[in-house]
């Protein structure tokens, strides 16, 4: 049964045509990805399945009972917010006064010991006002689901905002989302700002939810492994396809080529009738007009037509030969204050290495990077650069950019020209490479998407002469075409290149060793890409990781080195429960992990390719399955987390 029925849809901006006459139909269980170039219209179109984008045309149409929620692109704040306030907005109408009474009675508006009568009383009022508002929406029950979903992401309600890594605050963001028990869930770049054992998590997560998923990355790791639908957005138009992502580009190959073989038709016998309309009519006068006629549309039609945008085609300024070695780490160690970020690391890097660097957020890659170039002097051990050192620095806040000027003013810096390996070729010329029409090229960088900017930076870096490259973060909101591409130009880069980057499939591809941060300043050096560095032993266990590769919500740096992580929702045993009552909780973590381990069962089955083949009375059957085993594991966080507050 259709969840979202999209009919069709038609979206305008200004010239371009996002959306022209899409159709799209979405169900239960389903998990879609929505691929396309950067400026194609995803978000656009994302946004429009929320509904808080008005179509220009046709309809969406939501079946009636059905519940949406979108997880934001961007992070929520690091703020003083707790953590069960930023949650409890995802609750319309009765989210606020969840958090309120959160605040009068554990929070930051909490009674406190000594006060006046005055303050007493007033606090006595307003959680009394607060009680009788809740009642009267249910809000009780409501607020059994932020406690559930908090319980069931390892949350801590009372933990602040500004506590949180950007892992934890993207966890945060989902459970706002989930909060709401959706039955679609639209996400946008959900693994921006978060590292590998974060995204990994997420991963897991999301093969785990029932309902149906839509969401948009550029991690083709994270597309391979949750993708069970394809839909791409080209030219306004929508390609859908049920099976993974390597299936799909097959059928796309197919799609393109027979698209091109009718256009050289189309094309073939346009240019025929031109030949005879300049000949002149010789036949019938009535035939004639027709033939015309026909003329005419055919015109309109190749008119009308938009061409497939072409790929991406840079190339790397490169500078002279740096020495054979470019730096050599000899037992070096950098604190920040009492926090041990490297701890006697050993090194040598030789021109040609291209090394990953591998590590949580807040682990220290930057700083091991700046040791390397010079930038930084270790607090003991020693750096010895190598000779003729020229670096080109790839920045993943995009700082270098200026976003009041166009793309043509950051990139040519007043040349009017760029000059790339001894060819000189006009600033435009150049920028089209970068698929920069000479519109959009001169158009300010604030008005241009998040991978367009950052094909402007590549293409600013790419334009100086470099045997140095220094990448951070480079793949984030690029397309999957560009960044194929750009794996392939840095494949064959002579120089030395230093990545950081959480993009798992991009570091295999491209990387011939890993300098992993696991933990207490332990850097340590390994052949091959991160699945490499995996088979090789490689784990998750740094401060600021919690048991099972997810980031600790406190923060490293606030934490004395050495110390160990803090659970982020530690078990409150129950003290006061009846003898009954007691067994009853002392079995719900069993029974839960029983019914995880069903939901990861039924979820596999489902995730296999040619399971939509299957008949609709089976696919039904199987989908009901699981939304009753999630509802009995929903019940159980529920009922352990009624008994845990009966027992405190």
């Amino acid at each position: 049964m259709a969840l979202l029925t999209v009919d069709g849809a038609q979206l305008n901006y200004g010239l371009q045509i996002l959306l022209d006459k899409v159709d799209f139909v979405v169900e239960r269980g389903q998990r879609w990805c929505l691929i396309g170039r950067n400026g194609a219209g995803k978000s656009s179109f994302l946004k429009v399945l929320a509904g808080e984008v008005t179509l220009d045309g046709g309809s969406v149409k939501v079946d009636r009972g059905v519940r949406v929620a979108r997880l934001a692109q961007d992070l929520p704040e690091a703020d003083g917010r707790s953590v069960f306030d930023v949650v409890a907005e995802g609750l319309p109408g009765v989210g606020q006064l969840l958090a309120r009474y959160y605040q009068l009675t554990e929070g930051t508006g909490q009674l406190a010991e000594g006060a006046d009568s005055a303050a007493s009383e007033a606090w006595v009022e307003e959680l009394t006002r607060i009680q009788g508002k809740l009642e009267a929406l249910d809000g009780w029950a409501l607020q059994q689901k932020v406690d559930a979903i908090l319980t069931r992401l390892e949350l801590t309600g009372s933990a602040p905002m500004a506590s949180l890594s950007g892992g934890w605050r993207r966890r945060v963001a989902l459970a706002q989302a989930l909060v709401v028990e959706p039955d679609i869930l639209l996400m946008d770049e959900p693994t921006n700002h978060l590292d590998i054992a974060a995204i990994e998590w997420l991963e897991k997560e999301l093969k785990a939810f029932t309902g149906a998923l839509i969401f948009i990355t550029h991690d083709r790791a994270l597309l391979r492994s949750v993708a069970t639908h394809i839909a791409e957005l080209d030219r306004g138009h929508l390609r859908t396809w049920s099976g993974n992502y390597q299936s799909y580009l097959e059928y796309r190959e197919r799609a393109l080529a027979e698209e091109a073989r009718h256009n050289e038709l189309f094309d073939k016998k346009l240019a025929q009738e031109e030949v005879w309309i300049r000949q002149g009519i010789k036949a019938r006068r009535t035939r004639n007009e027709g033939r015309v006629r026909a003329l005419k549309d055919m015109r309109e039609e190749r008119r009308a037509r938009r061409e497939q945008q072409g790929n991406a085609t840079f190339d790397l300024g490169k500078a002279g030969l740096s020495g054979k070695l470019v730096a050599e780490l000899d037992n070096v160690s950098f604190r920040y204050g009492e926090r041990t970020i490297i701890d006697a690391f050993s090194t040598r890097i030789i021109r040609g290495d291209r090394i990953g660097l591998v590590g949580p957020n807040g682990a220290g890659k930057s700083t091991l990077l700046k040791l390397v170039l010079g930038e930084l002097s270790p607090d003991s051990g020693k750096v010895k650069l190598g000779t003729n050192l020229s670096v080109a620095y790839f920045d993943q806040l995009r700082d270098q950019l200026d976003l009041d000027k166009s793309a043509v003013d950051n990139v040519s810096e007043g040349r009017d020209s760029i000059e790339i390996n001894g060819k000189s070729k006009h600033v435009i010329s150049y920028l089209s490479d970068f698929l920069f029409s000479g519109e959009r090229a001169r158009t300010p960088v604030r008005a241009l998407s998040g991978g367009e900017r950052n094909r402007v930076l590549l293409a600013k870096l790419f334009s100086k002469s470099a045997n140095i490259l220094v990448l951070d973060e480079p793949t984030n909101d690029l397309d999957v075409e560009t960044l194929e591409l750009l794996e392939e130009v840095l494949g064959q880069f002579n120089g030395t290149v230093l990545l950081v980057s959480h993009d798992r499939a991009f570091l295999n591809n491209l990387v011939s060793s890993v300098f992993a941060f696991e933990g207490h300043g332990q850097v340590r050096e390994y052949i091959g890409g991160y699945d490499d560095w995996l088979r090789q032993g490689g784990r998750w266990v740094e401060p600021g990781a919690a048991a099972g590769g997810a980031p600790s919500p406190e923060p490293a740096e606030a934490r004395p080195a050495g110390s160990a992580p803090e659970p982020a929702a530690p078990a409150v045993k129950a003290k006061k429960l009846s003898y009954k009552l007691q067994r009853e909780f002392d079995a719900l973590p069993q029974k839960i992990e029983k019914l995880e381990a069903e939901i990861e069962r039924l979820q596999l089955q489902m995730a296999e390719p040619d399971f939509y083949s299957l008949p609709a009375e089976q696919v039904d059957e199987h989908l009901k399955q699981v939304a009753e085993v999630q509802q009995q594991l929903d019940d159980c966080f529920e009922r352990w987390a009624e008994l845990e507050d009966m027992g405190a």
